[in-house]
């Protein structure tokens, strides 16, 4: 049990999801998934802006399993900090069946990188959502993202649709491969042929490093469950217009939820109304992940 009080408004993740409908592909990837401490063992950072209720690696298994996935990919949660220790942990356990995107200060050194590298880390993660971390010193993410080059690792970037314009520049500067989580946030209430998604899809389409998760419907959507159908435009554009570099996951355990708990089983039943074919379905989830985070078993 975890020896930090979760916040009073928080959201737990599902207790009983529903067994989707929609079989994944063989060795499909939720290649956007968190865990939470246990806060006993992993401590949640002192800096967090939230504090969450503890959501094992234990857990994750599970839940993969149960929807019918082979591999995760674990992202490091701001509740952590750049404290990797909990995602260490749960991809050292994983047998070889998890990667992890990790978040480092630039006072990480070397051996540090390599050591990250060695459990299954792949990636580092910067969050440019204001809501939830103090503003990033520009210079030093660039100086982690070509440290980071050596190992051939990628770079993660979190930020919301309005602040694209901004930060723009500074993304396509940033070295080898790009990741951008849930599609830039977009405002779906908004035309997906509008001047605010179509800056996101110019920079798809004019830097060929950046890749997209199709992620997160739960939170993006304004219609809500079951259908998220308002998303469903919007992700299926780059999904189709993108299709070797876009990337899927359940968010799981669905941090900061302010609506509802979403049913992950539901979430995976959005699949195929994002990615309508079978050999889409099979780059979305299978394929593209495996090239990123798994290259030496691609074929």
């Amino acid at each position: 049990m975890s020896s930090f009080t979760t916040d009073a408004n928080w959201i737990p993740f599902h207790p009983n999801p529903s067994k989707p409908a929609f079989v994944p592909p063989a060795g499909a990837v939720d290649a956007h998934c968190h865990v939470f401490g246990p806060g006993n063992i992993f401590p949640y950072a002192p800096e967090r802006k939230y504090t969450p209720c503890d959501a094992p690696k234990e857990k994750l298994w599970a839940l993969r399993d149960y929807l019918g996935f082979s591999r995760n990919v674990i992202v490091q949660a701001t509740c952590h900090g750049a404290d990797n220790r909990a995602l260490v942990d749960a991809l050292q356990a994983s047998g070889g069946m998890a990667r992890g995107v990790a978040t480092v200060k630039r006072s990480v050194t070397y051996d540090e990188l390599a050591a990250l590298h060695a459990a299954g880390v792949r990636g580092v993660r910067f969050n440019f959502v204001k809501r939830l971390v103090d503003a990033l010193p520009r210079d030093e993410l660039v100086e982690i993202a070509e440290r980071i080059k050596v190992l051939s690792w990628h770079t993660v970037i979190y930020f919301e649709a309005q602040e694209l314009p901004e930060l723009y520049d500074f993304f396509t500067a940033l070295p080898g491969i790009v990741v951008v989580d849930h599609m830039g946030r977009p405002d779906v209430s908004k035309p997906v042929d509008g001047p605010e998604f179509e800056l996101f899809v110019r920079l798809m389409r004019e830097h060929t490093n950046f890749w997209s998760k199709v992620t997160c419907p739960e939170r993006l959507s304004k219609v809500g469950p079951p259908g998220y159908e308002d998303v469903i435009p919007f992700a299926r554009r780059i999904v189709e217009a993108f299709p070797d570099r876009v990337l899927w996951g359940t968010d799981w355990p669905h941090p900061n939820m302010t609506t509802h708990a979403p049913d992950d089983g539901g979430l995976v039943d959005f699949i195929p109304s994002i990615a309508p074919t079978e050999v889409l379905q099979r780059k979305l989830l299978v394929d593209n992940p495996m090239q990123l985070y798994w290259p030496e078993e691609h074929v």
